[in-house]
């Protein structure tokens, strides 16, 4: 009887956004690429666009041999756990095609197993160069290097790797990794963007597939679930994304002076205007902000002004996305600070419950004041992609608990202005992150 593995994935540019899906059948024992398959398919979900890959994946695994036994493997955590039977189809969208996947083949000849993302760039290289050619107003064509590509990497997922025994080391090493990868994750994050059009396309990108990529690192407690459960799961659906954006430069930013809403509140500078025009065009290209909420900061009312302007909406103000008060701290450097203010200073980078000099706000403070405003807009914006026109400290505490990363994290990360971030909220509680921060076409 034949054996086949089918890898396959999807992707959504906006989710809802313009999609495509990929899929690759190859040989388990040589790694061979047996077909390939590719299709954009105009506006739809990463979920849609997931399960029409395997659906592709699946029928070319048929028209190859239709007795074959097939091994699925998929990054979407959502379709692995539904087609399994383990997690229940509750969206309209996605019941007619779980059951066109499943009419395929027999289900005793199917399997499914989820893999990291890095495991199917071949399936999503395919949805990637399908969607593109949909960008270009064309349907996807193979070309004749694409197989050869993969090869090596498929040849090695071929043979399944051995289970892992239990942890040998100390107790707190699992943490130490999860640690080290969500920091790994922050540092690798920095991707550059050539354009403004790429920075958009790249910063929606398959959001669900980097979720469950990030997913093994959030809660190194979690524990784990046996492969033979049959426990119910929820049907995540789309999720609400809060699209993050640093306001654009004032006359303090290049100076890297503490700049809170205790301060001379600057307006933005020539270059912060014309980094605002640029990051506008760059989302209107993309077409998928609904609504746009600002800080009560005058620089990033102006910020969100200039993108409401050219998306046609209109600035709502959000009294939660203040950046901190940095107390007797504001217009200083932190050299300056340092020197002024050194026992502070020390006290507060070594604990989030200090707060600046003469009355300013701690972290601590301002993660519960950001935590309850992300809550409200959560609720408030539910399956829906909001830009929010913020501050440093915003953004990154929201990545932070995003990430599942510890407070000292903030001191790790840095935002350029008029940089974008990107954090997708999933109703059974976990989030996906991207970060774009090279801004330096924007200038």
């Amino acid at each position: 009887m034949p054996r086949f593995v089918v890898e396959a994935d999807g992707g959504s540019r906006g989710n809802p956004g313009p999609a495509g899906y990929g899929a690759v059948v190859l040989d388990p024992a040589t790694g061979e690429t047996l077909a390939e398959r590719a299709e954009y398919i105009g506006i739809a979900t990463n979920n849609v666009a997931e399960y029409k890959g395997l659906i592709a994946g699946l029928a070319a695994a048929r028209e190859l041999a239709s007795d074959a036994q097939v091994m699925v493997r998929m990054d979407s955590k959502l379709v692995v756990e539904q087609m399994s039977g383990r997690w229940k189809i509750k969206h309209p969208d996605m019941k007619p095609l779980a059951a066109e996947a499943a009419r395929i083949l027999p289900r005793a000849q199917v399997t499914y197993e989820w893999i990291p993302r890095e495991q199917n760039k071949h399936a999503d290289r395919l949805a990637n160069e399908a969607m593109d050619a949909g960008k270009r107003g064309k349907q996807w064509e193979p070309s004749a290097s694409t197989a050869a590509l993969d090869h090596g990497a498929a040849r090695a997922l071929a043979t399944p790797p051995a289970p892992a025994g239990p942890p040998t080391g100390p107790p707190g090493d699992a943490k130490k990794g999860a640690a080290a990868a969500r920091a790994a994750l922050v540092s690798a994050s920095g991707a550059a963007a050539t354009s403004a059009q790429e920075l958009a396309d790249t910063l929606f990108a398959d959001a669900e597939a980097l979720a469950d990529a990030i997913e093994p690192c959030l809660d190194a407690d979690a524990p784990a679930v046996a492969a033979g459960s049959h426990g119910w799961g929820p049907d995540m659906g789309a999720p609400a994304t809060l699209v993050l954006l640093r306001h654009g430069e004032t006359a303090l930013t290049p100076q890297k002076r503490f700049s809170g809403s205790g301060g001379s509140d600057p307006e933005l500078s020539p270059a912060g205007r014309r980094q605002a025009a640029a990051v506008a065009e760059a989302l209107a290209a993309r077409g998928t902000i609904q609504t746009v909420i600002s800080s009560p900061l005058l620089r990033c009312r102006e910020t969100a002004q200039a993108v409401a302007d050219r998306l046609g909406l209109t600035v709502t103000v959000e009294e939660g996305l203040r950046e901190v008060d940095f107390g007797a701290w504001e217009g200083l450097t932190f050299a300056e600070v340092q020197q002024r203010f050194p026992d502070d200073l020390q006290a507060w980078l070594d604990s989030p419950k200090a707060a600046p000099t003469g009355g300013g706000e701690s972290f601590m403070s301002a993660t519960r004041r950001i935590s309850a405003t992300r809550d409200r807009l959560l609720s408030a914006h539910a399956g829906r992609t909001v830009l929010l026109v913020t501050h440093v400290t915003p953004v990154k505490i929201l990545v932070r608990l995003a990430l599942g990363a510890p407070p000292e994290a903030l001191f790790r990360m840095e935002l350029s202005a008029a940089s974008l971030s990107a954090v997708a909220y999933y109703a059974d509680g976990n989030a996906s992150v991207r970060l774009l921060n090279d801004t330096s076409h924007l200038r």
